[in-house]
């Protein structure tokens, strides 16, 4: 059967076939470049967490000034700071861009996400860098020797 008598009955031709293989791989090509860029610039939904107060192991003597330690809130970390003029801070350790831990650094005085270098005060409000929202703050008690951190902000 020749190349005509195809084209005549509606059959798949080669060029057809190349046509078709050719634009199928660059609209696979093309979507395989969107799709990060678009998961980039737009956060992942983030579940609350059902606890609503934890006591930390940590002793209130053990934070030093301008210092932060990471712990367990629920299923997700937090982090305390406690600031260079003394005050106890917490705030939900999840980055709100891309859901990566964050830290404490002692030389910039701000909480720092290493994945694309998000910056934030020590009030959680987000500075610099793709974050596109604050930090959850907590509350922080400190009765006695025990440090408790609960949502409700006091």
């Amino acid at each position: 059967m020749s190349q005509k008598d195809r084209e005549q009955r509606g059959g798949v031709t080669r060029k057809r076939f190349i046509d078709w293989v050719l634009g199928t791989s660059v609209g696979g090509f093309v979507l395989a470049i969107l799709y990060p860029v678009v998961r980039y610039w737009v956060p992942p939904e983030l579940a609350e967490s059902a606890v609503n107060s934890v006591t930390l192991s940590i002793k209130p003597a053990d934070v030093a000034a301008n210092t932060g330690r990471i712990f367990k809130f629920g299923d997700k970390p937090g982090i305390l700071i406690r600031t260079p003029n003394g005050q106890l801070r917490a705030f939900n350790a999840v980055c709100t861009h891309l859901g990566c831990t964050v830290q404490y650094r002692a030389d910039i005085k701000q909480i720092w996400c290493a994945c694309h270098n998000g910056h934030y005060n020590l009030n959680g409000k987000n500075v610099s860098g793709p974050p596109p929202k604050p930090l959850t703050e907590y509350a922080v008690n400190v009765r006695g020797d025990q440090i408790v951190v609960s949502v409700e902000k006091a």
